[in-house]
């Protein structure tokens, strides 16, 4: 069957009607016949009488798909926008993780089984949720996934993401952390030629919402983030000199820096081979116990030492020698013990301003305090140990300045307290000399004084890692109290990290600098609306349609090499 139109004049003028009409056979050939007069009709209600019949679906789908051309009727006053939705910071990470080949990845490790929605799909839920808009599986799974694009970027339902689902999407992920490792170490190394023959080692900390009793892991220790009344796990992590993370594990949170060291090196040379590295830690875990383990295979290190170190080679800092690595900054070998080892001097004015400054502020305040507590011992009667435990406290509160002073409490005849204080000159001296000053310890011989040093602060990565986990990816505090529940959220945070390091990445490459934070906020700003047309007919006719881009926003886009779709598809009406 097809439309026919048919043409009437009727007072001068000429008026199209439109009949249905049928084909069919007989026996002196074909013939035709009408089916029904139609009248006069709208474009849209002849396209859609026409799909019918030919026995197609309704038009309506087809208004969606990319490149039909689609003309309707549409009554303008009741023409409408509804379900706007988050869109750009999820696309921008998906194609971020496309590039990696994560999303691949993940079908690969956790196939479709007899669940209603992949595993796979509920990880990428947990990854993009982490990177755009940080927060708990709950919040996640009641407020944060509906509001978003999520739903028809990944095709799974808002009413199938709930915080079951999640922790159970947690549970599959684990199991992989150390292929989801290699994999990006691989696909990072080819896509932005990394080299990883500089690895930068670093530990913190992250505390715990709730006692999370039974857990192993959950223990008091040093808290980086200052707070010594919560249960705490400690984070390790390996990134490249770019800052790439490599690896990471999670210890117990009273376990020391120090005794990490030689875990995390046997992981590291298990998931890649014991390749020609050089490890770069700083003071807070070196130990001889832990160079000796370095050197027991050849490995190669650089090292920073505890400050106590500088008082070995007081007599160097008097002589000349000193190599500019910079400006304000000045270097000096100085040869180890046993000859296998160099020791770097370094000798910063910058620093020194700092820890100068800093010294005499305290040193002024303890000195005002002790001032003044003499001051009361004279005018009342005081005991003994209850100004020896002012004078204690007082310390405490001014303890880059407490070797600087010498004190002592006497007891008079009246029983009356009396205190006595004096400056220590040689401590003040060997401080201000060794203000700005570091040793660094190494075993490469045949770096200079400037490539010695600028591998060294290169762990500032590692602490910029730490950072970006814990204020934009939002790691802390952590709400699980179950053990592998707490290490797959690390692992989900850690991934999110590769994602926001590699859009950092490819915002250099596209010179708009390396920090990614400034385009993943400018984009997030793009949203998808459903276009709602009603036709002079009656039907309504939907389509899920992109914002278009600010000038700024294309020129991003036009910068990083990606297309923003105009439309999608409808998953939902």
């Amino acid at each position: 069957m097809h439309l026919r139109k048919w043409r009437k004049r009727v007072k001068g003028r000429t008026e199209e009607y439109w009949a249905l009409v049928e084909s069919y056979r007989t026996a002196r050939g074909p013939r035709q016949r009408i089916v029904a007069y139609l009248g006069e009709m709208a474009e849209a209600s002849r396209e859609g009488v026409a799909h019918a019949a030919r026995g197609e679906r309704a038009h309506q789908p087809r208004l969606l798909e990319e490149g039909t051309p689609e003309w309707v009727e549409v009554d303008a006053k009741r023409l409408r926008v509804e379900r706007v939705r988050e869109f750009g910071g999820p696309w921008l990470g998906l194609e971020v993780m496309e590039k990696l080949g994560l999303g691949a990845f993940l079908r690969s490790v956790l196939p479709a089984g007899r669940e209603e929605i992949p595993w796979a799909s509920m990880a990428q839920v947990l990854i993009l949720g982490r990177l755009c808009d940080p927060s708990s599986e709950l919040a996640l799974a009641e407020r944060i996934y509906a509001r978003t694009a999520l739903m028809d970027l990944l095709g799974v339902p808002a009413e199938k993401v709930n915080d079951d689902r999640l922790y159970r999407a947690l549970d599959a992920l684990l199991p992989h952390q150390a292929a989801l490792e290699k994999h990006l170490k691989e696909r990072l190394g080819s896509l932005f030629s990394l080299e990883y023959d500089l690895l930068l080692y670093d530990v913190t900390s992250t505390y715990f919402e709730g006692l999370a009793e039974g857990n192993e892991l959950a223990r008091r220790g040093y808290s980086r983030d200052h707070r010594p009344d919560c249960a705490q796990v400690c984070i390790a992590l390996v990134v490249s000199k770019e800052g790439m993370p490599l690896a990471h594990r999670v210890f117990a949170g009273n376990r020391s820096d120090v005794s990490t060291v030689e875990a995390i090196v046997e992981v590291i040379e298990e998931q890649y081979g014991a390749a020609d590295r050089i490890w770069v830690m700083d003071r807070g875990m070196v130990s001889e116990e832990n160079v000796a383990f370095l050197r027991a295979r050849g490995r190669r290190y650089i090292l920073g030492t505890p400050k106590s170190q500088l008082r070995r080679y007081e007599e160097h800092f008097g002589e000349g020698g000193w190599e500019t690595v910079r400006e304000g900054l000045e270097a000096k070998r100085c040869p180890g013990p046993e000859g296998e080892e160099t020791y770097l001097l370094c000798r910063s004015q910058e620093r020194r301003a700092k820890e100068e400054a800093m010294r005499s502020r305290f040193e002024q305040r303890l000195e005002e305090g002790l001032t003044k507590l003499e001051a009361a011992c004279k005018a009342r009667k005081l005991t003994p140990v209850n100004v020896a435990a002012r004078v204690g406290r007082l310390l405490g509160k001014h303890t880059r300045a407490e070797r600087l002073f010498t004190w002592e409490v006497r007891t008079q005849a009246d029983g009356r307290a009396l205190l006595s204080w004096q400056k220590r000159e040689e401590r003040r001296e060997w401080a201000s000399l060794s203000e700005g000053c570091y040793v660094l310890r190494t075993n490469i011989t045949h770096w200079s004084e400037e490539a010695l040093w600028r591998a060294y602060m290169q762990l500032t990565q590692a602490e910029a890692a730490f950072r970006i986990h814990k204020q934009d990816l939002s790691l802390r505090p952590i709400w699980h109290q179950k053990e592998d529940r707490v290490r797959a959220h690390i692992l989900v945070c850690f991934l999110a990290y590769v994602l926001w390091k590699a859009l950092g990445l490819l915002c250099g490459r596209a010179g708009l600098g390396d920090e990614p934070r400034l385009v993943l906020e400018e984009l997030s700003q793009i949203r998808t609306v459903d276009v709602v047309l009603p036709t002079k007919t009656g039907p309504e006719l939907r389509r899920r349609c992109v914002t278009q881009p600010t000038k700024h926003q294309a020129i991003l886009l036009q910068r990083l090499g990606m297309t923003l779709p105009t439309h999608l598809k409808m998953r939902e009406v």
